[in-house]
């Protein structure tokens, strides 16, 4: 059975996988739109496999999105795997199936909104000059140090 459902999740278009990452970061049509530089309707056509500039895009939307390209075309990346990589991923996966259907929901949200925080981070610290992976000057925090 195992095997069937991993032939499923191939058989998912790049539209579709394009959609499910867009709903994953927590971002619209719309959105999506505006931080790529295209119209709604463009998002619309690439999500139901209608794209007409997609190719010069995809990246773009890979990074929005906070997933590989080869992912969006193949379902496949070396990135963020199906499987989990540390303990810390597998400990928080036992405790994910344990949730019902709303706390899911807001487990997915909570980490859709840190990882859309991650991103912009990373974005104006590249846009600031820093390297990639630099992390801003001054701003380490110690596991104990809250944000206010």
């Amino acid at each position: 059975m195992a095997r069937e459902s991993t032939t499923k999740t191939f058989n998912i278009s790049a539209g579709e996988r394009i959609r499910a990452a867009r709903v994953a970061a927590g971002l619209t049509q719309e959105s999506l739109a505006r931080e790529v530089g295209v119209t709604r309707s463009a998002v619309a056509q690439w999500e139901t496999d209608r794209a007409g500039q997609i190719g010069g895009n995809l990246a773009r939307i890979a990074e929005i999105l906070g997933v590989s390209v080869g992912h969006l075309l193949t379902g496949v990346s070396s990135e963020g795997g199906a499987a989990a990589e540390h303990g810390t991923e597998l400990a928080l996966l036992r405790l994910y199936r344990t949730l019902g259907p709303e706390d899911r929901a807001l487990i997915m949200r909570t980490a859709a909104r840190l990882a859309r925080q991650q991103r912009k981070a990373r974005a104006a610290r590249l846009a600031a000059g820093a390297k990639p992976g630099q992390g801003a000057p001054g701003r380490a925090r110690g596991p104990k140090q809250r944000r206010r």
